[in-house]
């Protein structure tokens, strides 16, 4: 089922070529955190030329590939920032075919990682592995979950390369009726992007879409991307989709980062159970996506009586937490055990876009 049995983290411990970590930010902090913890020392930090402007990062000073390669003949980069952008994509592909390329996976939820995919995790989880790997519907979704395996054990983006699927033919999968019957509730809505590709996809015919985005900034840029959608065709929530009505502690990093859990400043946000939701106001959505940045699980259980009273299609993201890939598939076909489930990732390094595609 899967081949790669030594981490990335153990690898790196053995190596003998120095380690260089190609980003900064949010992904290089979380790296270099796990790396400091098994007593791994980067040798440099790297950036992409044009951001080289003789600045520091961790008390590491950020290099040039060209002053890098002057300095060492072979070494092994790291990847750590998130991309899809095809140029930067290729960019890391052609580094692959003249060094060891690798990009740890992390999880994408909280500061400090505490449960890693390795070695470790595969040896506690491995019936897990085994009984979620039985329960997707077809052979490429099986494909795709055993190159994840791998991946995530070595961070070698060879496996993330062979897991890639066009979005059109995922979203393909749900079926979306163009008849004006759809009812969509997108919980982690951010910008109104994939509510516009819904708009697309039904061709502009559906009943109604139900937006929900915590993250005011996001919220006000959905907004204005919706702008053109009368009210009897968007409603707009400032809200996180959860297992309770309420409010809970967020932070709001901006964009993607922002998610349910304790901030600096202790901001609350409005928190919404879509069963009492729906229940309240007699809706009955057909489609449902769960994007909500590691709250996947408590989102979920919050719909648990629509999952299983209508089915609705799902769209469920599966990489924010290490954990997800393993636990979220079981929890819906717990819910409801007559749904199918369609594993999919879109080109993303590193392994981000993974989603669970539910009919």
């Amino acid at each position: 089922m899967f081949t790669e049995t030594v981490s990335v983290w153990q690898h790196l411990s053995n190596a003998e070529k120095p380690v260089i970590i190609y980003g900064m930010g949010n992904g290089a902090d979380k790296i270099l955190s796990v790396m400091e913890n098994r007593g791994i020392t980067p040798a440099a930090f790297m950036a992409s030329d044009e951001f080289v402007r003789g600045h520091s990062f961790r008390g590491f000073e950020v290099r040039k590939l060209s002053d890098i390669e002057k300095e060492y003949k072979d070494f092994i980069i790291l990847i750590a920032f998130g991309t899809n952008r095809p140029d930067v994509l290729e960019k890391i592909y052609y580094l692959s075919e003249k060094y060891e390329v690798c990009a740890p996976d992390v999880p994408v939820y909280g500061n400090v990682p505490e449960t890693l995919f390795d070695e470790k995790f595969v040896y506690e989880n491995i019936h897990k592995i085994v009984d979620v790997r039985e329960l997707f519907e077809d052979e490429e979704s099986k494909e795709i979950f055993d190159n994840l395996i791998n991946y995530k054990i070595s961070g070698k983006i060879d496996f993330l390369r062979a897991t890639v699927t066009s979005r059109e033919s995922a979203m393909d999968l749900l079926d979306l009726k163009k008849d004006g019957s759809e009812v969509f509730f997108d919980f982690g809505a951010y910008d109104g992007d994939t509510a516009q590709e819904f708009i697309e996809i039904t061709e502009g015919k559906f009943d109604k879409i139900y937006a929900f985005e915590p993250d005011f900034r996001s919220f006000t840029k959905l907004r204005r991307r919706l702008y053109m959608l009368p009210p009897d065709k968007l409603e707009a929530v400032n809200a996180a989709a959860w297992n309770s009505d309420g409010e809970e502690s967020f932070s709001d990093d901006g964009g993607r980062q922002s998610t349910l859990r304790e901030s600096r400043r202790n901001k609350k946000v409005k928190t919404i159970k879509a069963d009492t939701f729906c229940e309240s106001r007699k809706i009955k959505p057909t489609y449902i996506k769960f994007d909500v940045e590691g709250c996947e699980s408590g989102a979920l259980s919050g719909a648990e009586n629509l999952l299983k009273k209508y089915k609705p299609k799902l769209t469920v993201s599966l990489y924010h937490r290490t954990e997800d890939l393993l636990e979220l598939p079981a929890l819906i076909k717990k819910m409801n055990s007559k749904y199918k489930l369609y594993l999919r990732r879109h080109e993303y390094i590193p392994a981000w876009d993974i989603n669970l595609y539910c009919v």
